[in-house]
């Protein structure tokens, strides 16, 4: 329960409203009257921008595509034009013509958004060139959203008030099992200052409890992160924030600098504690590396939470022993837990391609369901993931940890939780 505005819809429509369009916006977080709406307003064109910086929507995650598709449809029955943007949408843009789409954006929304509601074409508009200053971007049209249900929902599931801002585009890094439909492998960032000022923007519209900002990999460098804990500092809105980032990048500096700026938490891509699975996945990264930003973290009062990342091509139980062994060693404030995905214009789906099998996607990002042959089963995954959630967040009796770490290995022994490589000796929790 920590829903978060579309923060693409709402750079989209800001984009239009600064070229004369006339913009109303449908939020569907909480609302599904999008046909009424529609009867309502009359519009000449709906626009989908599903949202970028969310990396969970990278996954395609099925009830995405069935909403958007639904919009398409009530558009279509109303003989209004619809376009889409979207990650599942430039993978697969066949599947959103044939329901009720008429064009397909690819790439960056902003480049193409304002010319493709202009001009009336079908089909699919190939990705433009990336744009190079962000700080060009309008505001996000922050005065179309009714905050009220996001604080609501906030404050009942959590005692707080989150929103989300994105400083940053693109990921210059080469993970082979990460996909970067939109934003691609450019990095661009927006101006520290340009950062600065919006969130002084979004505190007197709404006074958020905390950021999240969402970037893929906030604060690139060091001396970015220093630059704008001086710009927070100068404006006076300094507010406890959250971000992703990378353990190589947490160094001593730019730890501090965060810290400086307000930040209270860094989610890392630690994925594995075997450093052969890292190289497997062209990780870049050592695993003295994931210890030492723990350390630098953890010196500056920073909760330091890791991404894990289970069923890589050819992990065995040795591997996961030593991710189960690495959390315990660092002792992470958090954890999320995942299994690998082969996303479209990968080179890991690639090398498992003619493994996987008629699920191409999930239902939700908790479903941790096998996406190719030589994985484990889905129970298998979550009785994982859920012992480790126990064991980091402590969320359990002694007795709770021991039955679920029990059932990890009475699953591991079950003849249909073998892959095509053994998992190897008995576990020794």
């Amino acid at each position: 329960m920590q829903p978060y505005p579309p923060l693409q819809t709402l750079l989209g429509a800001a984009l239009l409203r600064a070229n004369g369009v006339d913009v109303a916006f449908f939020d569907a977080t909480f609302d599904r009257g999008f046909a009424s709406a529609l009867d309502r307003l009359r519009p000449d064109v709906v626009a989908v921008c599903e949202d970028n910086f969310n990396f969970l929507t990278k996954m395609c995650l099925e009830p995405n595509r069935r909403l958007a598709l639904e919009i398409a449809q009530a558009a279509q029955a109303r003989g209004i034009r619809s376009i889409v943007n979207s990650s599942d949408a430039a993978d697969h843009p066949g599947v959103y013509l044939n329901g009720g789409f008429h064009l397909v954006i690819q790439g960056e929304l902003e480049s193409s958004l304002v010319e493709a509601v202009a001009q009336p074409a079908a089909g699919v508009r190939p990705p433009r060139p990336p744009l190079s200053d962000l700080d060009r971007l309008p505001f996000p049209a922050w005065d179309l959203l009714d905050f009220q249900p996001y604080r609501r929902a906030w404050k009942q599931a959590h005692g707080y008030f989150s929103v989300n801002l994105a400083a940053s585009r693109g990921c210059p890094y080469r993970c082979n099992w990460c996909a970067k439909p939109i934003h691609g492998s450019r990095y661009r960032a927006y101006s520290p200052a340009r950062v600065a000022a919006e969130m002084e923007r979004l505190i007197a519209l709404c006074a958020p409890d905390q950021i999240w900002f969402a970037d893929d990999i906030f604060a690139l460098s060091a001396a970015w992160a220093s630059e704008f804990a001086e710009c927070v500092e100068r404006r006076n809105v300094r507010v406890p924030f959250r971000i992703q980032s990378r353990c190589d990048l947490m160094t001593r500096r730019a730890v501090e600098a965060l810290r400086r700026a307000g930040c209270v938490e860094v989610w890392m891509g630690a994925e594995s504690g075997s450093q052969r699975v890292l190289d497997a996945m062209d990780k870049g990264i050592r695993l003295s590396q994931i210890e030492e930003a723990r350390g630098n973290l953890r010196r500056h009062g920073i909760r330091a939470c890791l991404f894990l990342q289970f069923g890589y091509l050819g992990e065995d139980w040795q591997d996961i022993q030593a991710t189960i062994r690495m959390v315990r060693r660092l002792q992470p404030d958090d954890i999320g837990v995942s299994v690998s995905y082969p996303m479209p214009n990968t080179r890991f789906h690639e090398i498992v391609r003619g493994q996987i099998g008629s699920k191409a996607n999930w239902s939700d990002s908790g479903e941790l369901a096998k996406m190719f042959q030589s994985q484990q089963p889905a129970e298998f995954y979550r009785a994982l993931a859920h012992a480790l959630h126990l064991e980091v967040r402590k969320t359990g009796s002694s007795r709770d940890l021991r039955h679920a770490w029990e059932k990890v290995e009475r699953l591991r022994a079950q003849p249909q939780a073998a892959s095509n490589r053994p998992l190897g000796a008995p576990c020794s929790f």
